[in-house]
C-alpha cells in the first residue's frame, strides 16, 4: 500500500509548504517569547508599583502621626484606601508590630491578624513575595514604619495575581492580532514568490530539475558547435567548450559583455546585433566561423542565443576543390589542345614534311617543360610545386604567363612538420588566383593576350617561393592595375572585393593562414605596376599567438 503523498510534486509547492511552516513557526515562537516577556514585565512593574507605594506609605509623617493616635483605623483607613484608589493597586494594609490590620479594603477585616510573613520586616527588611491572602493570591511588599529608629508598625502593599494575567491576557489579544497578521503577510508573500517560482520552472520538482541540469551541462559538453547565450544586456550568461576554442575565450568570459572580448569588430557586430543573423561567415584571428543568432522572445529580460560552426577545414577543403576543378579543367584544355598538335604532327608527316613535323613538336614540347624543369629543380616540396605547375596551366588557358622566379629555391624537408601543406595552398593558391585575374582583366581589351600566343605586351605573374634566413618567403607580383594605396589595408578585410558579389575571402583567408603560423603579409607595388603580395612564414616549429 502506497503512502499518500505529503509534500506536493513541483518544487515550487513543495517550498510553498516548506516556507509556510517555517513563518507559522517563527511567528508562533515570537508570540511565545512576546507573551513570556510580557507577563515577566507585567509581574516587574507589578512590583516596583506596590515597593513604591508601600515605601511611599511607611515614611509618610502622616502615617507614624495617625499611628500614635489612640485609634490609628480612624486615619489611615480613609488615608489607605484614597492611595490604592489612585495607584490602581489591589490592597493596602497598614498594621501593628504584631500584624494585626488597621486598615484593610474589605473593612470587616480591620483588626484582624494579617496573612503573611512579617518577621524580616520587623528587622527591618523590605522583601517582596507572593502569597495568598484573603483577596487571593497576590504579589505583595512588606516594609516596616520607623519612628525615632523603633519599628512601630508595617506596611504591605500588594496586586493580585489575577490583575496581572488580566493584563497579560489583554496584551495577548493584541499580539495575537499581531501575530495573525504576520503570518497572513508572510503567506501572502510566499505564495506570490512561490507562483513567480512556479511559473519559472514549469512546474517541475526538485528531482526533475537536478536531472534537468545534468542533462543541460551534458549536452553542452557533448556538442561540437559552439553554443553562446547572451542575456538582455549581451553579457555572456553561458559558453561550451566548443565555443570557448573557437572563439579563444577564458575561464573569465561569463559576465562579460561581447564588446570586452576584443573579437573582430564584424563579428562583434554580429553578436550585438539585436536581429537574427542566419549562416553569416566571420573570421577571427586563425577560423573560418559560420555565426547564427536567434533572439529570445519569452521571459522577462530579452537576449541571444548564438551558435557557431567551425568551417576552416571545410573552406580549406573547398578552395583544395576549387584548385582540383581548376587542374582538371586545365588539363581537359590541354588535352584538346594536345590533340590538336598531334593531328597537326600527323599531318605535317603525311604531307611528307617531316623535319617540320619534328621541329613544330619539339618546340611545344620545349615550351611545356621548360616551367616543369624550372620548378621541379627549384621547388623541392611536392605540394608546392604540384600547386605551381597546376596554376601555369590555369594561366597559360586565360592568356596569362606564370614565371618563377630566378632566385626561388626551396629544399626538399626545408619545411617543418608544424607548417601544414593545407596552409600553403590557401597562402599561394589564393594570391597566385587574384594575380591571374588581375593581370587579365588588364589585358582586356584591345591588344589583349590570346591563349597560346605570346605579344609584347605580356600578362606576367611572377611568383617568387625560397627559405631566407629562417623564414619561408612566398611573394606573388602581377602585372595587373594594381591596388589603391587606401586600400592596402582593407584589401585583407572579409568582403572587400571588386568583382561583384559572392567574392572577397581569399585575402582574408590568406592573412588568417599567415598569423595562424605566426608570419606576416604585406602588400607594395612594383617598378612596374600591378601589386606585389608578400608572405614570410617562420621556420622554427610553433607558431606564436596573434590577434587580429
Amino acid at each position: 500500500m502506497r503512502l499518500p503523498r505529503v509534500l506536493p510534486r513541483s518544487l515550487a509547492g513543495q517550498l510553498f509548504v516548506m516556507q509556510a511552516l517555517l513563518v507559522a513557526a517563527v511567528v508562533a515562537g515570537c508570540a511565545v517569547f512576546a507573551y513570556v516577556s510580557g507577563r515577566d514585565q507585567a509581574e516587574e512593574t507589578a512590583k516596583r508599583q506596590v515597593r513604591t507605594a508601600a515605601l511611599a506609605m511607611a515614611e509618610s509623617p502622616s502615617v507614624r502621626e495617625a499611628i500614635r493616635a489612640p485609634d490609628p483605623s480612624a486615619a489611615l483607613q480613609p488615608y489607605a484606601e484614597r492611595v490604592r484608589a489612585e495607584t490602581g493597586i489591589a490592597f493596602i494594609t497598614i498594621m501593628d508590630p504584631r500584624g494585626v490590620r488597621w486598615t484593610h479594603p474589605t473593612p470587616a477585616e480591620i483588626g484582624r491578624p494579617f496573612i503573611g510573613h512579617t518577621d524580616r520586616a520587623l528587622l527591618g527588611e523590605t522583601f517582596e513575595e507572593t502569597y495568598t491572602g484573603t483577596l487571593g493570591p497576590s504579589i505583595r511588599v512588606v516594609t516596616p514604619v520607623r519612628d525615632e529608629g523603633r519599628v512601630v508598625g508595617l506596611v504591605s502593599a500588594g496586586i493580585t495575581v489575577e490583575r496581572v494575567s488580566t493584563q497579560v491576557r489583554e496584551q495577548l489579544g493584541a499580539l495575537a492580532l499581531a501575530a495573525g497578521a504576520a503570518l497572513a503577510l508572510g503567506a501572502l508573500g510566499t505564495y506570490v514568490i512561490n507562483a513567480r517560482l512556479r511559473r519559472h520552472t514549469h512546474g517541475m520538482n526538485a528531482r526533475e530539475l537536478s536531472r534537468m541540469h545534468d542533462y543541460h551541462a551534458a549536452t553542452l559538453h557533448a556538442v561540437r558547435e559552439g553554443l553562446l547565450m547572451l542575456d538582455g544586456r549581451r553579457r555572456i550568461a553561458l559558453v561550451n567548450d566548443a565555443a570557448r576554442e573557437l572563439l579563444g575565450l577564458g575561464p573569465e568570459a561569463v559576465g562579460r559583455r561581447v564588446d570586452e572580448l576584443e573579437l573582430p569588430s564584424a563579428l562583434t557586430g554580429a553578436l550585438l546585433a539585436s536581429g537574427p543573423r542566419v549562416d553569416e561567415v566571420h573570421l577571427t584571428a586563425d577560423r573560418v566561423i559560420v555565426v547564427n543568432t536567434s533572439p529570445v522572445v519569452g521571459g522577462e529580460q530579452r537576449g541571444t542565443v548564438v551558435t557557431l560552426r567551425d568551417h576552416t577545414e571545410l573552406q580549406a577543403l573547398s578552395g583544395e576543390l576549387d584548385s582540383e576543378r581548376g587542374f582538371s579543367q586545365a588539363l581537359r584544355s590541354q588535352a584538346h589542345e594536345a590533340a590538336n598538335r598531334l593531328h597537326t604532327v600527323v599531318s605535317l608527316i603525311e604531307l611528307g614534311r617531316v623535319e617540320e613535323a619534328v621541329e613544330f613538336a619539339t618546340a611545344e614540347l620545349e615550351l611545356a617543360q621548360v616551367l616543369t624543369d624550372r620548378v621541379v629543380g627549384a621547388v623541392g616540396e611536392p605540394v608546392l610545386a604540384a600547386l605551381l605547375l597546376g596554376k601555369a596551366a590555369q594561366a597559360n588557358e586565360r592568356g596569362v604567363e606564370l614565371v618563377l622566379a630566378e632566385d626561388s629555391l626551396i629544399d626538399d624537408g626545408a619545411l617543418p612538420e608544424s607548417l601544414a601543406a593545407r596552409d600553403l595552398v590557401t597562402v599561394l593558391g589564393n594570391l597566385i588566383d587574384n594575380a591571374v585575374d588581375a593581370a587579365s582583366e588588364a589585358m582586356r581589351g584591345p591588344g589583349a593576350a590570346v591563349p597560346g600566343q605570346r605579344t609584347a605586351t605580356r600578362a606576367l605573374v611572377t611568383v617568387t617561393a625560397r627559405t631566407d634566413g629562417g623564414e619561408l618567403l612566398l611573394r606573388v607580383a602581377d602585372t595587373g592595375a594594381g591596388i589603391a594605396p587606401d586600400d592596402a589595408d582593407e584589401v585583407f578585410r572579409r568582403g572587400w572585393t571588386t568583382r561583384g558579389t559572392g567574392r572577397g575571402l581569399g585575402l582574408a583567408l590568406v592573412r588568417q593562414a599567415a598569423y595562424r603560423n605566426g608570419g606576416t603579409v604585406t602588400l607594395d607595388r612594383p617598378e612596374g605596376g600591378g601589386a606585389r603580395f608578400t608572405v614570410r612564414l617562420p621556420l622554427t616549429g610553433a607558431a606564436p599567438e596573434v590577434t587580429a
